[in-house]
């Protein structure tokens, strides 16, 4: 009776000391506002996925910067990718997002390949894309800037180690690597964007 006493009471004590709890992550109901806030730019900051097909491009992407712009629908984004794939550059504009309303998810439609997403709750300047593959965790992080707070970046690998990935799982972009915009000057040995 006495060790059980001890026990119950030690118990508290010993779970306060562990480390805190993951946070769940929040999936932000749709609502008026939430697809105008989407447009404009948006830097690909760091990602991690163990979908095969997600992992391998999350490999090759160096830098990565895409746009949002209005379909030709209410609930269809245009989608301008100019990204850096191992040392080519490569412009992609034949992409589109598909926006559902009525369970707050968006799908990326790609040459037939279609990939779906919840978009977390954040701070609005930060997009985080929780990837819905069956069984296989994903979660990217993208900022309207490639200078994301210490805070915000410690927030996101806080989740992505909570999903249990390690830091040698999660790939990072690199500003040192952005392509050159379509209509910008290059200096000696940049590549030109190539049309995809």
């Amino acid at each position: 009776m006495l060790a059980t006493l001890t026990l119950l009471l030690g118990l508290p004590l010993a779970l306060a000391t562990e480390s805190p709890s993951c946070a769940p992550l929040i999936s932000v109901t749709f609502d008026n506002a939430t697809v105008p806030g989407l447009l404009g730019q948006w830097i690909y900051i760091i990602g991690a996925s163990r979908y095969p097909p997600h992992l391998e491009e999350l490999k090759a992407v160096k830098h990565a910067v895409f746009s949002f712009s209005p379909g030709s629908h209410e609930d269809e984004l245009n989608v301008t990718e100019i990204m850096r794939l191992n040392e080519t550059c490569v412009v992609r504009n034949t992409s589109k997002i598909q926006v559902f309303r009525h369970n707050s998810t968006l799908a990326h439609v790609d040459d037939q390949v279609a990939s779906t997403a919840e978009l977390i709750q954040s701070d609005k300047d930060l997009l985080i894309l929780k990837h819905l593959n069956t069984n296989f965790p994903s979660l990217s992080l993208s900022a309207r800037t490639p200078n994301v707070s210490k805070e915000h970046l410690e927030e996101f690998k806080a989740h992505l180690r909570c999903l249990g990935f390690t830091e040698e799982e999660m790939f990072f972009t690199s500003e040192k690597d952005a392509c050159p915009l379509p209509g910008e000057k290059t200096g000696e040995g940049d590549a030109e964007p190539q049309l995809g």
